[in-house]
């Protein structure tokens, strides 16, 4: 085996690409193994329970069955996940859309659920960067997301969401309607090269706002660099120096224009209508209505929830799952109802 190969960790990068491999597949077999000894075990008691006319082990049998259904389900999600950059972590970005003080407050909203929904994972979550609104909320913020399939996960996340609710801004408590976009993309890994040359790019540093201390906030340590080319801009504001921010910064543009790059695969491959679909203002994925009634909706998949509360608190696997099945011919919708 080549874990073994004691010349294996002459290439650490290599090496540590094989260990997370071993791992995963480990942790699959293992999955599948228990999963059958459960299920053999469980229509060992139903048989048992029904011989001797005991409907309480039967019944206890079925719900532990089911309970399994639903483990295979996310086993299945995980299959999925197989995408050239599905298992790296993922950069996030939150952009306020046109209404002001609203449409800041919601961003600062979407920000929260993808950092509790990320918590939920035990992923880690690095703040890189955030415009603060004029009286709440944000203009826009970029995330790191930290954790085993973190873009797979959430990569058909990218798109304009949309709320509906009375607003809190407005004195005579209207309902208003506010939009804010999501754009996700992996942290590429160091053997995946992306040229960019200094002289594609216009560089521009600027003073970091918020939260960071004396020094963060009196000097221009902020750096953003735009791709002329594409139009492509990140920003970086985490680091102290201008120095740390600038390789940061450097680090996402080579890892947006390598999701540039996935983008176009998939659509000339013609993997799914959602990778060939501009992401624009008229082009929502999901609404979020608080008012007059309570409904979360993915008008993709047509997933619901009469719970807004708990998916702006996190609670968002059914959508990313739905999605998901979406993208890949044939889903694992039918085979979860099968095992029903």
């Amino acid at each position: 085996m080549r874990a073994e190969d004691a010349s294996l960790w002459n290439d650490p990068q290599e090496a540590q690409k094989l260990m997370r491999e071993r791992q995963s597949l480990e942790e699959g077999i293992g999955t599948v193994k228990g999963v059958t000894q459960a299920l053999e075990d469980n229509i060992g008691l139903i048989e048992l329970g029904e011989e001797e006319g005991d409907e309480s082990v039967v019944q206890e049998a079925e719900t532990a069955i089911r309970s399994l259904a639903g483990e295979v389900r996310a086993r299945q999600i995980e299959t999925m996940l197989s995408g050239e950059a599905d298992g790296n972590d993922t950069y996030l970005e939150v952009h306020a859309g046109a209404g002001g003080t609203e449409s800041q407050d919601w961003a600062n909203m979407l920000l929260r659920m993808y950092t509790r929904w990320a918590e939920r994972r035990k992923f880690k979550v690095e703040v890189l960067e955030v415009h603060d609104g004029e009286e709440a909320g944000i203009k826009s913020a970029t995330v790191l997301i930290k954790g085993h399939n973190a873009y797979g996960w959430l990569k058909t996340e990218s798109g304009v969401h949309r709320l509906v609710r009375i607003s809190p801004y407005d004195s005579n408590a209207r309902r208003h309607t506010s939009f804010s976009s999501i754009w996700v993309y992996p942290v590429i890994d160091d053997n995946i090269q992306i040229d960019v040359s200094e002289s594609d790019v216009r560089i521009d540093t600027y003073r970091s706002s918020g939260a960071g201390g004396q020094h963060v906030n009196t000097t221009d340590s902020a750096v953003r660099i735009t791709h002329i080319a594409t139009g492509i801009a990140v920003a970086c504001q985490a680091g102290r120096s201008q120095h740390q921010n600038r390789a940061k910064a450097w680090e996402m543009l080579r890892s947006r224009l390598y999701e540039e790059e996935l983008k176009k695969r998939e659509a000339a491959a013609n993997a799914t209508e959602a990778a060939k679909t501009e992401i624009g203002w008229g082009h929502q994925i999901r609404s979020y209505v608080l008012q007059p009634y309570q409904l979360v909706k993915d008008l993709r998949t047509g997933v619901e929830s009469t719970s807004p509360s708990d998916v702006l608190d996190g609670d968002l696997d059914d959508f990313m799952e739905a999605s998901l099945s979406q993208r890949i011919e044939g889903g694992v919708g039918q085979a979860v109802a099968d095992l029903d």
